[in-house]
This record gives C-alpha cells, sequence and structure tokens, in this order.
C-alpha cells in the first residue's frame, strides 16, 4: 500500500511548523485514502493555523473546464480565509499574498508530462517563496505515467513558457517531488524546499496498484489510462484536430470532420507501433473544437504498456493524417497559447519546433524519433542523480 506524502505529513507532523500560519497549495486530489481534503485537515488541526489557501489552473476543486478559463481569488466561506487563485490575473503569489503565512504546504497531482501546469506553478511558489524567505514543504504523491519511458523531446531553454520551465523531456517519468529537488538545485539554489516522500511507491507501479483512489486532477483527465496516452495526444490541443474533449473519453479519442476514419485506421496499422491499438470510433463532441459536429475519428488504445511510447505514437499519427488527408488538411494552430504570444503552440509543447518541421517538410520520422533518444539519454543521467524512487 501506499503512504502518500500528505499521509506521511500527517503520521510525523513537523515540529518546525507547530505554531505556524500555513498557506497551502491544493486542488481536487489533495486528499488521504479516507477522501479526506487536506484543508479540512488543516483547518481542524492544532498543530498549526491555515490562513490562505493557494489554486493552480482548475481551481481547489476543479471547476474550470478548459485551459485558459482564469478564476478568481475569493475569501473562503466557511474557513473565513483568502483563496487565491494562481491561475487569472497572478500566477506567480505575490508579496501581499504571502505576508499572512510562515510556511507553504503543496500537495498537487501531477500527471507525469511536462506541459502539465500545476509543476510550474509550484516553480513560480519556490521562486516566490525564497524571494520572501518562506519555507516550502512540497508533498508527494505518484506519477501515474512514472512506468513510460523518457519520450519526446528535452524542452530548449529558448522555448520555456507556463507550459514548461525546465529542461526536461515531454514524458520524464519524475514525481512532483523529484522535480521540486531538480528545481531547487538548478533554479533556486536558496529556497528552502523540504520534500515529505511517498512510501512503498515504486516507479514500475500502475495507479490501480497503488492502492489509492483516483481523483480528477483536471476536469479532462478522468482516467489513469488518460495520464498514459496523454504525453503524445495532448499536442493535439495544438492542431486543427479535436483531442475528445467534450467526450467521455478526451485524449483517448482523436478525430476531425476532413478525416477518412478507414483511411486513416489503415495507415497507422501499417506501421505497426507497439504497445498499441487503434479502433474507429467517431464522435460528436459536446463542446470545445467541433462542438456538436460528427468528427471522423479513431480511439488509441494502449496494449502493452512496457511497449508503448506515447510521443512517438503522436509523432506517426499526425503524419498518417498528413497522408490520408488532402495536402492542407492538418494544420498547426497559431499563438496565442497559455499566455505565450509568440512561439507556435505546438512548439512550445512539443518542447522546440523540430517536431513541427519534421512533419511539415516530410522528413524521416526516424531522424526526430533518434534526436529524442539522444537527448533523453543525456538527460537520464541528471535524472539517475535525482531520483528518489526504485525503478
Amino acid at each position: 500500500m501506499v503512504i502518500t506524502g500528505l499521509e506521511a505529513f500527517l503520521d510525523r507532523f513537523p515540529v518546525e511548523l507547530k505554531g505556524k500560519r500555513i498557506g497551502i497549495l491544493c486542488h481536487a486530489p489533495s486528499i488521504t485514502r479516507k477522501f479526506d481534503h487536506i484543508t479540512e485537515i488543516f483547518h481542524r488541526s492544532s498543530e498549526c493555523r491555515m490562513t490562505a489557501i493557494f489554486g493552480p489552473q482548475h481551481g481547489i476543486h476543479g471547476q474550470t473546464q478548459d485551459n485558459m478559463i482564469e478564476w478568481q481569488s475569493i475569501r473562503h466561506p466557511e474557513f473565513d480565509i483568502p483563496v487565491f487563485s494562481l491561475y487569472g490575473e497572478h500566477r506567480k503569489p505575490t508579496a501581499l499574498m504571502l505576508e499572512e503565512i510562515d510556511a507553504l504546504v503543496i500537495d498537487l497531482q501531477d500527471v507525469g508530462t511536462r506541459i502539465y501546469t500545476y509543476v510550474w506553478t509550484m516553480k513560480l511558489c519556490m521562486e516566490a517563496c525564497s524571494e520572501a524567505g518562506i519555507p516550502v514543504w512540497i508533498l508527494d504523491r505518484p506519477n501515474p505515467a512514472g512506468s513510460l519511458p523518457f519520450d519526446g523531446p528535452v524542452l530548449k531553454k529558448d522555448y520555456f513558457t507556463f507550459v514548461g520551465g525546465a529542461s526536461i523531456p515531454l514524458c520524464h517519468r519524475m514525481t512532483l517531488g523529484e522535480i521540486a529537488l531538480w528545481l531547487n538545485e538548478e533554479y533556486y539554489p536558496r529556497a528552502r524546499v523540504h520534500i515529505v516522500w511517498m512510501k512503498n511507491w515504486k516507479r514500475t507501479l500502475q495507479y490501480g496498484d497503488t492502492g489509492l483512489p483516483w481523483v480528477l486532477p483536471s476536469p479532462n483527465m478522468p482516467s489513469p489510462q488518460t495520464t498514459i496516452v496523454y504525453p503524445g495526444t495532448v499536442l493535439i490541443e495544438a492542431l486543427n484536430l479535436s483531442e475528445g474533449r467534450g467526450t467521455t473519453i478526451p485524449f483517448e479519442l482523436f478525430g476531425a470532420p476532413f478525416i477518412n476514419a478507414d483511411k486513416l485506421k489503415n495507415n497507422l496499422q501499417q506501421r505497426a507501433l507497439k504497445g498499441c491499438s487503434f479502433r474507429i470510433h467517431n464522435f460528436i463532441p459536446t463542446f470545445h473544437k467541433f462542438a456538436g459536429e460528427l468528427c471522423n475519428g479513431l480511439q488509441l488504445h494502449v496494449t502493452d504498456i512496457s511497449q508503448f511510447r506515447p510521443v512517438e505514437t503522436g509523432l506517426e499519427i499526425f503524419d498518417a493524417i498528413i497522408e490520408t488527408t488532402p495536402e492542407g488538411s492538418l494544420t498547426f494552430n497559431p499563438p496565442p497559447y497559455e499566455y505565450e504570444n509568440h512561439l507556435m503552440p505546438f512548439d512550445i509543447l512539443a518542447g522546440d519546433s523540430g517536431m513541427r518541421e519534421c512533419l511539415v517538410n516530410r522528413k524521416d520520422l526516424r531522424i526526430e524519433t533518434e534526436r529524442w533518444k539522444s537527448e533523453t539519454e543525456l538527460f537520464r543521467s541528471e535524472f539517475s542523480r535525482r531520483a528518489y524512487y526504485q525503478e
């Protein structure tokens, strides 16, 4: 049975925090296995005093459905303390927000893909707290995609944005705590960061084997299975395709009105991609891209997680769509995207412009995937040095 950082923290409450004013950065999955939310626990606690709550993208209860739907700070109706939005007017806590706390506790469920914004909200909080001299306590949780191989380009510094702020691959295998350790060493060496590690977790564990309940970390992440395909199909956000938002299985479904599903499926089957299979599944999104329109598409099924490479599979899907649709059908969305007004959205998601240029110029995909492998091999040595959990 896996013990989360929150449960380990509560089992042995840090003496340094006793009697202190505590801020909590959290969201819907910040719970114990008994479904007690961290804010409810700290509100009842006699060990310290919760004086502020901070929330990331989608809010502290997952209330905002889509990207770039900001939410506003409020005063908590029951606890009578501020709830500060870090996905609105501010993404980094201001000095005023930090005035009423002596320490910040962070408990977020990440999904193991570099572009997921919770990691970068954590980074901005580490930066703000470092500047203010406030210690940060990070409560670790499982990476539900941690057993996947490293995959995709390593993010280049020129492409750092709110959907990527460190030179790590798209599929990086790290937990929130391990990334925090990385950020502490690489960017904020003066930050006072304390990581409360999990117990009994291994990177080879599937989320269903942890004994922990699954609570949606964001509205379009309905199951642990979604996190496995997400590192590749999330790139569809930057294309004129539907990534299945507005259906019950987003990121597993993909399609568009201009796709020929039979041709696309046959093309992908001929590629003999490892660890997955494709099935025709047309759909009508209830919202988002092509809302109310019939999308011809496929469902991506993972058949062997040990062989599956999500980003490489995504690249093959996009190449197959180009091959099976009229010229110019597949297009790359222009900026803005997630507070970035100049760089191409696909590039900031991918990590650089290489993947897009490979597709546009019809290059051999193997050249692109070999480039990623050389980059991730260099990353692997850094990962091994900082990794806390067993393979």
